[in-house]
């Protein structure tokens, strides 16, 4: 009989436990996120539970390892009170550190809309006011702290439940090739469990592994959990060198280097407004199609400005956080699995909007009411050489300051207007919004002024709207106006209230919207738009007749090698759409082929293979493989790729 046998036991039990809280955790992430995540049963939800034992498993073990280790190695004080009493400690604190995330993202994934990974470090990495935003998120969702001491105290009165009594070892040979014996055994199977299993021999299982047993793409998420896809994505370089199709084909097929002989807008100033969180659900002037029961848009000016302005009413943003947007849309560079601004391949000279305007004499600005270095957008205009930065530092009034995230946008965007009444034309100026973002304040006099609506962020769309309404009533008295192309989008979608908008593909609606005060772009367009395009169709539309290097294609060129598409990242896959089809890419293959209305990716047509498939696919290879290309061998502006 091994003389080991009751701490074995011991050891099996407490290895158990974080598969049972790891599934109440599983059953309270859906519950928090329901409306996002479509299961049709309970017999369904336990089979996605089942296969998300694999990942538990994965993420249990690695959270354990050092006390798995410690446990079964022959140390002869294994039974100490003292000894074991430090294994309480560190099973305590590494399980409650892992299980934390599973609670983070009760709430995170709301606005992620996909598992915490280690991308959140890059999103939280340049605010000053970390502390300020815990306390908020401890005061606004008390009760999700609630429930993880509720369950954490569950967890420990339920570990003490087995006990490991003191016992003399007599350090025997017998004694110490069992534990040998037994320790190789143990350490064998978890590091089977650690890959994934068996069948995963070649490499470890990651996030992406989820969807081989989903045909839901939000099933994916419901079968993995935080702490598994924190530790996938620790320390991992996002790009890498992909060849899917000869070199010399790639030109051909999606032209990333660009000349346009436009310049119906030549010599005019730019003003880029970048709304946080402005997804298109909100505005009724890009729902007039939608045909939504009942729908409400809480943007009354951009409703009425909308009438005077060109609408790309089929538009996506290509990232789901904001600073995956800063490059999208003025550099043409998208970000996917983290963001490009965070990799090591960020510190490059990089084409953009921001260079071309510099070229042609224009004064360069960009304004950001948070604290300075909020975002990481200090650092990346800096990359992008913009000639000025104003920030909550040089608008200088800390009574405008919303405590939490920067100056209100009213106060701010009156500021950006005298700003620019002081330059000379032509000028590029590009705003980032704060004020719609969670936790969804406004200034005390505007409390009860906008409709509450039936999602928290329903009341700062109006207020943000607003105080876009007072930047356009002030600055259209200024000299400057009247001479000026305005460009509106958002960076990301945010909270959804009608079911549509929920679909995967559509919580990246977002609106891109041109205006010029004379009246020369108006109209609307369906076609496939995404914020990658804003770029291009900017230098066409000034006249910049000089070659750029591009993904996106200019709105308005109307050229037919210009193929419209978009794309971004989700969860753990690409979603591609072209002509006729969304492809959902897994980096290496296509794993699902629907119908680009199908926005819920319900019907996968991947075994109707067709020619036309075939030619969307090609296309978006050549795509993926030109942009990991360009990026890892810095490539990103026309002058580098010459040389």
């Amino acid at each position: 009989m091994n003389f080991r046998m009751t701490e074995y036991r011991a050891l099996f039990y407490r290895i158990f436990l974080p598969y049972l809280f790891y599934f109440m955790a599983r059953v309270l992430f859906f519950l928090y996120n329901i409306d996002l995540i479509d299961v049709e049963s309970v017999g369904q939800f336990f089979r996605l539970a089942l296969i998300g034992l694999q990942f538990d498993t994965t993420a249990i073990l690695y959270t354990n390892s050092l006390f798995v280790l410690l446990s079964i190695l022959p140390l002869k004080i294994n039974t100490f009170p003292r000894f074991q009493w430090g294994m309480g400690l560190l099973y305590g604190v590494t399980n409650a550190i892992a299980y934390a995330t599973n609670f983070v993202d009760f709430i995170y994934y709301k606005f992620s809309q996909s598992r915490l990974t280690t991308a959140v470090f890059d999103v939280v990495g340049n605010e000053e006011n970390k502390v300020t935003l815990l306390l908020l998120f401890i005061k606004n969702y008390w009760h999700v702290f609630l429930l993880f001491f509720v369950l954490g105290y569950a967890w420990y009165i339920l570990y003490n439940r087995v006990k490991v009594s003191y016992s003399a070892h007599p350090f025997a040979i017998k004694y110490f090739l069992q534990s040998i014996l037994i320790a190789v055994f143990v350490l064998g199977i978890s590091i089977i469990g650690i890959r994934g299993g068996i069948g995963n021999s070649s490499r470890p299982i990651n996030m992406v592994d989820a969807h081989r047993y989903v045909t839901n793409g939000t099933h994916a998420d419901l079968v993995l959990n935080s702490p598994f896809c924190l530790i996938r994505t620790y320390n991992k370089n996002f790009f890498k060198k992909v060849d899917f199709l000869p070199n010399d084909q790639i030109e051909d097929v999606i032209h990333p280097i660009k000349q346009y002989s436009g310049g119906q807008h030549k010599g005019k100033n730019v003003v880029i407004l970048i709304m946080e969180s402005f997804g298109r659900e909100y505005i009724g002037a890009f729902n007039k199609h939608t045909r939504i029961p009942d729908y409400v848009s809480y943007t009354p000016f951009l409703d009425s400005l909308a009438n005077h302005s060109m609408l790309y009413s089929n538009a996506f943003s290509n990232g789901r956080q904001s600073i995956h947007a800063m490059p999208a849309i003025l550099a043409g560079v998208p970000s996917f699995k983290i963001a490009f601004t965070s990799s090591p391949y960020a510190n490059q000279k990089v084409q953009s909007i921001v260079s071309v305007t510099n070229e042609m004499g224009y004064d360069t600005s960009f304004f950001h009411g948070a604290p300075n270095g909020s975002m990481g957008f200090l650092g990346f205009s800096n990359i992008l050489e913009f000639d000025h930065y104003y920030g909550k530092d040089e608008f200088n009034d800390n009574s405008q300051f919303d405590g939490v995230w920067g100056i209100w946008d009213e106060p701010f965007f009156q500021f950006m207007n005298q700003t620019l009444s002081q330059k000379k034309s032509p000028f590029l100026a590009t705003i980032f919004s704060v004020t719609s973002h969670e936790p969804y304040q406004v200034p005390s006099e505007y409390k009860g002024v906008f409709p509450i609506g039936d999602i928290p962020i329903h009341q700062v769309v109006g207020y943000s709207d607003n105080a876009l309404r007072q930047f356009f009533k002030a600055a259209q008295k200024e000299p400057w106006f009247e001479n000026t192309l305005f460009v509106l989008t958002a960076d990301h979608c945010n909270e959804s209230f009608y079911s549509i908008y929920n679909k995967p593909i559509n919580r990246f609606a977002v609106p891109v919207m041109f205006y010029a005060p004379e009246g020369t772009l108006v109209g609307e367009s369906n076609e496939l738009t995404q914020q990658m395009d804003i770029f291009p169709t900017l230098v066409d539309l000034l006249g910049y007749d000089q070659p750029i290097q591009s993904w996106g294609r200019s709105l308005v060129a109307g050229k037919e090698e210009e193929i419209p598409f978009s794309v971004h990242y989700l969860g753990t896959v690409y979603h591609f759409s072209v002509g006729e089809f969304t492809f959902v890419f897994d980096g290496e293959k296509t794993i699902g082929v629907y119908a680009v209305e199908d926005v819920g990716l319900s019907v996968n047509l991947i075994e109707k293979k067709t020619p036309e498939m075939e030619q969307h696919e090609r296309f978006m290879k050549a795509f993926f493989q030109d942009y990991m290309n360009r990026v890892i061998t810095k490539r990103l502006a026309v002058s580098s790729f010459n040389n």
